[in-house]
């Protein structure tokens, strides 16, 4: 009777595991994880048999250019980067074409950011003329960038700069210091970035807009945190996008490691720019420093079914952080924290947004929402457990915390802070916190 019972309950955990936080099904794209084989992309096109140089000073943009032109207008294939330092301004991957990098390749960006064209793109919630990344690929069904090797920001100087400026004008927001992200890949379908390392980003270094199924696998994203702050540079932002996938990666970044993004303003949720973000996993993934392992904003309208599991984080600043923007309306549902490892400065922080605060005209605040929101199976030291505000700029209802192993300096949970709240198997230094369901 108990063997059928304990089938019964073990069955029902791994249907739910295999389920979204709204109860729909998770497909089975996200077990389908296979590492993309260059093989099957079409012709290789190693830049060294094209007249690109190995030379770390020597910037040849135009020469990489040529390749990555060439092969789309010969049907496609892959760019390969072989074993050396190449240095380079924006490139512009076009349809059938992709990116593979040899271990010990370095592809390194230029830190003139002249070198980098003004064009229109996405940054920050809202679309405007700006900087193009080291790597761009727009409306691409399809595209990878995969391998063993490396790019490379080359942030130093920006961020320098960035600090110089901020002495001078503390208001200065960040693309007001002119400066690229990474990798851009907006419109596009069927995205793998698996393999590389991606590093010294000067701003943003992963940002997708406007992309469905894009896989992220095995990556190691870093910028430091010291002796030179990095900032801005988010390891992975998603900007309406749907069904993303984040596994077995390494993100230790001085800004939020992953960021839900979407759009900012009183009326973002009218622009058709802007969007939620939908069906995002991330798993298996380790975090080194970083301001949180997952951010919810701070430009971000909606987002729905977001998932963060089976995850190791060491010296993030918060697990979850939801930044509630008060000049925009917002609402961040069915979310599911689980099976957490590690430490933190605070677990969960909830709080009033007001960075670069703007109203843009509109008399009224928009009111935002946070909801049905789990947190289950984590073991974790953290300075601060309930880091979270009240306000009432928004509404926060149905969190449950539940089968939780906490060490804090700071246990206290206002419990009123949050409507139909449940409390379960919960410890807090060593002791139960007595179950607890606030309607």
């Amino acid at each position: 009777m108990w063997a059928l019972v304990f089938c019964v309950i073990l069955s029902l955990s791994s249907f739910g595991n295999n389920l979204f936080p709204d109860g729909t099904p998770i497909p089975d794209w996200f077990n389908q994880n296979e590492i993309v084989d260059i093989n099957t992309l079409g012709k290789h096109y190693r830049i060294t048999d094209y007249g690109v140089v190995g030379d770390s000073a020597l910037l040849q943009t135009e020469a990489i250019q040529s390749v990555i032109d060439q092969a789309h207008q010969n049907g496609g294939g892959v760019i390969i980067i072989p074993k050396g330092v190449f240095l380079s301004g924006a490139l512009f991957f076009k349809p059938t074409t992709h990116l593979y990098l040899e271990k010990d390749a370095v592809l390194k960006g230029s830190d003139d950011i002249s070198n980098f064209p003004i064009l229109p793109t996405r940054i920050e919630g809202q679309n405007i003329n700006y900087f193009a990344a080291l790597i761009n690929a727009d409306n691409i069904n399809g595209f990878s960038i995969s391998g063993e090797g490396t790019i490379n920001g080359n942030g130093l100087r920006y961020w320098k700069s960035f600090w110089l400026r901020r002495q001078v004008n503390p208001q200065c927001t960040n693309i007001e210091e002119l400066r690229p992200r990474l990798v851009y890949i907006s419109n596009c379908k069927n995205v793998q970035i698996a393999g590389v390392t991606l590093v010294n980003s000067p701003f943003w270094t992963t940002h997708l807009y406007k992309c469905e199924k894009v896989k992220l696998l095995n990556l190691h994203i870093f910028s430091p945190e010291k002796p030179v702050k990095a900032p801005s540079t988010d390891a992975v932002d998603i900007d309406a996008c749907t069904y993303v996938h984040i596994k077995d990666c390494y993100m230790s970044v001085n800004d939020d490691a992953v960021a839900l993004k979407g759009g900012k303003g009183p009326l973002a949720d009218k622009d058709e720019n802007n969007g939620g973000n939908r069906n995002i996993i991330i798993e298996d993934c380790t975090y080194g420093f970083c301001h949180s392992a997952l951010t919810f904003g701070s430009e971000s309208l909606h987002n729905r079914n977001i998932i963060l599991r089976h995850c190791r984080v060491d010296q993030a600043k918060r697990l979850l952080w939801l930044k509630m923007r008060p000049d925009t309306p917002q609402n961040y549902e069915y979310v599911r924290v689980e099976e957490i490892t590690g430490n933190v400065t605070s677990f969960l922080y909830i709080k009033p947004w007001t960075q670069f605060f703007d109203l843009q005209g509109q008399k009224e605040m928009p009111l935002s929402y946070g909801n049905n929101i789990t947190m289950r199976n984590i073991t974790l030291n953290c300075d601060i457990f309930f880091d979270v505000s009240k306000s009432d700029q928004y509404i926060l209802s149905d969190f449950t915390f539940e089968n939780l192993n906490i060490r804090t300096k700071t246990p206290d949970i206002y419990k009123e802070y949050i409507s139909n709240f449940l409390i379960k198997d919960v410890r807090i230094n060593g002791k139960e916190y007595q179950s607890f369901i606030r309607r």
